[in-house]
Protein backbone atom coordinates (compact mmCIF):
# COMPACT_ATOMS: atom_id res chain seq x y z
CA UNK A 1 0.00 0.00 0.00
CA UNK A 2 2.71 2.66 1.03
CA UNK A 3 4.38 1.40 -2.49
CA UNK A 4 1.06 2.65 -4.26
CA UNK A 5 1.16 6.07 -2.09
CA UNK A 6 4.51 6.78 -3.23
CA UNK A 7 4.21 6.23 -6.64
CA UNK A 8 0.74 8.27 -6.86
CA UNK A 9 2.55 11.19 -4.67
CA UNK A 10 4.82 11.22 -7.49
CA UNK A 11 2.58 11.19 -10.03
CA UNK A 12 0.70 14.33 -8.59
CA UNK A 13 4.05 16.13 -7.92
CA UNK A 14 4.50 16.24 -11.24
CA UNK A 15 1.27 17.22 -12.62
CA UNK A 16 1.52 20.10 -10.58
CA UNK A 17 4.98 20.89 -11.82
CA UNK A 18 4.73 24.16 -13.76
CA UNK A 19 6.46 24.70 -16.79
CA UNK A 20 9.71 26.92 -16.75
CA UNK A 21 8.61 30.74 -17.74
CA UNK A 22 10.67 32.32 -20.64
CA UNK A 23 12.79 34.83 -18.88
CA UNK A 24 13.35 36.61 -22.56
CA UNK A 25 11.76 39.13 -24.58
CA UNK A 26 12.75 41.19 -27.96
CA UNK A 27 11.39 44.64 -29.13
CA UNK A 28 10.73 44.26 -32.56
CA UNK A 29 13.40 46.74 -34.89
CA UNK A 30 12.09 50.18 -36.04
CA UNK A 31 13.22 52.14 -39.17
CA UNK A 32 14.17 51.33 -42.10
CA UNK A 33 16.45 48.70 -42.63
CA UNK A 34 18.42 49.44 -45.20
CA UNK A 35 21.91 48.30 -44.47
CA UNK A 36 24.11 45.59 -42.67
CA UNK A 37 22.88 43.72 -39.73
CA UNK A 38 24.22 44.45 -36.72
CA UNK A 39 24.33 43.41 -33.32
CA UNK A 40 25.87 44.00 -29.87
CA UNK A 41 25.80 40.69 -28.70
CA UNK A 42 28.79 39.76 -25.78
CA UNK A 43 28.71 38.03 -22.61
CA UNK A 44 28.69 39.34 -19.25
CA UNK A 45 26.24 42.23 -18.06
CA UNK A 46 26.07 45.56 -19.69
CA UNK A 47 28.18 48.60 -17.79
CA UNK A 48 27.71 51.30 -20.60
CA UNK A 49 26.46 52.77 -23.57
CA UNK A 50 28.75 55.29 -26.22
CA UNK A 51 26.45 56.99 -28.67
CA UNK A 52 28.11 59.17 -31.68
CA UNK A 53 25.60 61.86 -33.23
CA UNK A 54 25.80 63.70 -36.01
CA UNK A 55 26.29 67.13 -35.12
CA UNK A 56 22.84 69.53 -35.70
CA UNK A 57 23.53 72.86 -36.57
CA UNK A 58 20.14 73.84 -36.74
CA UNK A 59 20.06 74.42 -40.45
CA UNK A 60 20.14 70.33 -41.56
CA UNK A 61 16.88 68.77 -41.05
CA UNK A 62 18.91 65.77 -41.05
CA UNK A 63 20.14 64.43 -37.58
CA UNK A 64 21.54 61.04 -37.21
CA UNK A 65 22.80 58.48 -34.53
CA UNK A 66 25.66 57.55 -36.41
CA UNK A 67 27.15 54.92 -34.13
CA UNK A 68 26.48 52.99 -31.14
CA UNK A 69 29.03 50.85 -28.99
CA UNK A 70 27.88 48.65 -25.65
CA UNK A 71 30.59 48.11 -22.57
CA UNK A 72 30.12 45.08 -21.05
CA UNK A 73 32.00 44.15 -17.98
CA UNK A 74 34.25 47.50 -18.58
CA UNK A 75 35.01 46.13 -22.28
CA UNK A 76 33.24 48.47 -25.27
CA UNK A 77 32.15 46.42 -28.49
CA UNK A 78 33.24 46.81 -31.41
CA UNK A 79 31.63 50.72 -33.29
CA UNK A 80 28.29 49.87 -35.18
CA UNK A 81 27.95 52.34 -37.94
CA UNK A 82 30.06 55.23 -38.48
CA UNK A 83 31.97 57.78 -35.79
CA UNK A 84 33.55 59.89 -38.30
CA UNK A 85 30.95 62.84 -38.13
CA UNK A 86 29.15 61.71 -34.53
CA UNK A 87 29.73 63.56 -31.75
CA UNK A 88 30.51 60.91 -28.79
CA UNK A 89 27.99 61.06 -25.85
CA UNK A 90 28.87 58.31 -23.29
CA UNK A 91 27.11 56.48 -19.77
CA UNK A 92 28.66 54.34 -17.33
CA UNK A 93 26.26 52.39 -15.23
CA UNK A 94 26.59 52.51 -11.68
CA UNK A 95 27.02 48.59 -10.02
CA UNK A 96 23.77 46.63 -9.71
CA UNK A 97 22.53 49.50 -12.15
CA UNK A 98 21.32 48.49 -15.63
CA UNK A 99 18.80 49.70 -18.46
CA UNK A 100 14.91 49.06 -18.78
CA UNK A 101 14.30 51.44 -21.25
CA UNK A 102 15.18 52.24 -24.94
CA UNK A 103 13.32 54.90 -26.25
CA UNK A 104 13.77 57.92 -29.38
CA UNK A 105 12.67 58.30 -32.73
CA UNK A 106 13.37 57.70 -36.22
CA UNK A 107 12.82 59.81 -39.21
CA UNK A 108 13.98 59.30 -43.15
CA UNK A 109 15.23 55.99 -42.72
CA UNK A 110 17.65 57.23 -40.09
CA UNK A 111 17.44 56.65 -35.73
CA UNK A 112 17.52 60.45 -35.10
CA UNK A 113 17.01 59.96 -31.30
CA UNK A 114 17.90 57.25 -28.48
CA UNK A 115 17.39 57.70 -25.27
CA UNK A 116 18.72 54.67 -22.23
CA UNK A 117 16.78 54.61 -18.67
CA UNK A 118 18.13 52.71 -15.84
CA UNK A 119 16.51 50.56 -12.87
CA UNK A 120 17.81 53.85 -10.69
CA UNK A 121 15.84 55.90 -12.68
CA UNK A 122 18.34 57.38 -14.39
CA UNK A 123 18.35 58.17 -18.50
CA UNK A 124 20.96 59.16 -20.46
CA UNK A 125 19.73 60.88 -24.06
CA UNK A 126 21.45 61.63 -27.38
CA UNK A 127 19.91 62.69 -30.72
CA UNK A 128 17.33 65.30 -31.89
CA UNK A 129 13.83 64.69 -31.14
CA UNK A 130 12.51 64.47 -34.64
CA UNK A 131 10.29 61.72 -36.23
CA UNK A 132 8.29 58.59 -35.23
CA UNK A 133 8.60 57.81 -31.57
CA UNK A 134 9.17 54.56 -30.51
CA UNK A 135 9.96 52.72 -26.81
CA UNK A 136 11.14 49.40 -25.80
CA UNK A 137 10.88 48.01 -22.43
CA UNK A 138 10.90 43.83 -21.21
CA UNK A 139 8.17 42.06 -20.48
CA UNK A 140 9.07 40.41 -17.47
CA UNK A 141 9.78 42.26 -14.19
CA UNK A 142 13.62 42.09 -13.04
CA UNK A 143 14.84 42.19 -16.77
CA UNK A 144 17.49 43.93 -18.33
CA UNK A 145 18.78 44.80 -21.64
CA UNK A 146 20.94 42.50 -22.85
CA UNK A 147 22.20 43.60 -26.27
CA UNK A 148 20.93 45.97 -29.41
CA UNK A 149 20.47 44.28 -33.17
CA UNK A 150 19.53 46.14 -36.43
CA UNK A 151 20.90 47.21 -39.75
CA UNK A 152 23.59 50.21 -40.42
CA UNK A 153 24.60 52.04 -43.83
CA UNK A 154 28.07 52.78 -42.62
CA UNK A 155 26.94 56.16 -41.79
CA UNK A 156 24.56 55.86 -39.60
CA UNK A 157 21.69 53.40 -38.21
CA UNK A 158 18.56 52.89 -40.38
CA UNK A 159 17.04 50.41 -37.56
CA UNK A 160 17.53 49.23 -34.31
CA UNK A 161 15.99 46.72 -31.72
CA UNK A 162 16.12 45.80 -28.41
CA UNK A 163 16.67 42.38 -26.64
CA UNK A 164 15.69 41.64 -22.85
CA UNK A 165 16.69 38.95 -20.56
CA UNK A 166 16.40 38.31 -16.24
CA UNK A 167 19.82 39.01 -14.61
CA UNK A 168 20.47 36.13 -12.47
CA UNK A 169 22.87 37.24 -9.40
CA UNK A 170 24.91 34.28 -8.78
CA UNK A 171 25.75 35.02 -4.76
CA UNK A 172 22.01 34.81 -4.16
CA UNK A 173 21.31 31.03 -2.86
Amino acid sequence: MLHYFVVLSCLYAMSMTMPLPDYYSYSPAVGDGSGTEFTTSQEGRITGVRVYEYPYYGYYSNNYINGLQLQYDGNWTELVGSNVYGNEKTMTLFDNEYFVQVSGKYYSGYISELMFVTNEGRSFKVGQPTGLSFNFYPTHDGSALRFLSGRQNGFALTSIGAHWAVLFNSTTP
